[in-house]
């Protein structure tokens, strides 16, 4: 069981490209956690931009895709995609554990501890603020992917994450690397 986790695209079709040509090459589910077309008008407009592209190619992705809604995501968005953009999480079972998938920008970290106990989570998939991030806190990992398109952050770069059986890596597109990974051994 390999998961591809990717969030923030913008309509990158670069960023698309470069995660299932590396990272997401053997997965056997991708998970979107939002702001999967468009740019937002806080954003600049990311290079390879193009959301009709980016949306028949994953129309076209043999991979199955769940996704979650970000703030950027539009009715028209859905209309030109076949995976259903969920609002305002969903929650998926998984090998590995319970896993809910959010854009993350309505909630306070009260409010996603509450919710992380309320359901079992075992690990929390959020995106929005463009920057990775890895950690656990009590029985839950939180993972941000960070954005493959529009990185932010003190060191910012394009990332997807990936997981496996074993654990999660932070993975940089540039590189093709990982540059941090947690073990799931104590999960399982």
């Amino acid at each position: 069981m390999r998961l591809g986790i990717i969030s923030d695209t913008h309509g990158c079709v670069k960023a698309w490209e470069d995660a299932l040509k590396g990272p997401f090459q053997d997965v056997d589910l991708i998970l979107h956690a939002g702001d999967v077309l468009y740019h937002g008008p806080r954003n600049p407009l990311p290079k390879q931009y193009n959301p009709s592209t980016l949306a028949a190619i994953m129309n076209e992705c043999s991979i199955p895709i769940l996704a979650a809604k970000g703030n950027c995501d539009s009715e028209v968005d859905q209309m030109v995609l076949d995976v259903s953009l969920q609002a305002p999480y969903f929650i998926t079972e998984q090998p590995i554990g319970r896993v809910l998938v959010t854009h993350g920008h309505t909630y306070s970290e009260d409010m996603i501890q509450a919710l992380a106990q309320k359901f079992n989570i075992d690990i929390w998939v959020s995106g929005h603020s463009h920057v990775p991030g890895l950690q656990r806190q009590g029985s839950t990992i939180y993972l941000n992917p960070g954005s493959p398109s529009l990185p932010k952050g003190s060191e910012p770069r394009r990332s997807v994450a990936l997981i496996t059986q074993e654990e999660i890596q932070l993975i940089d597109l540039d590189s093709g690397r990982p540059y941090e990974n947690m073990s799931l051994k104590r999960l399982l």
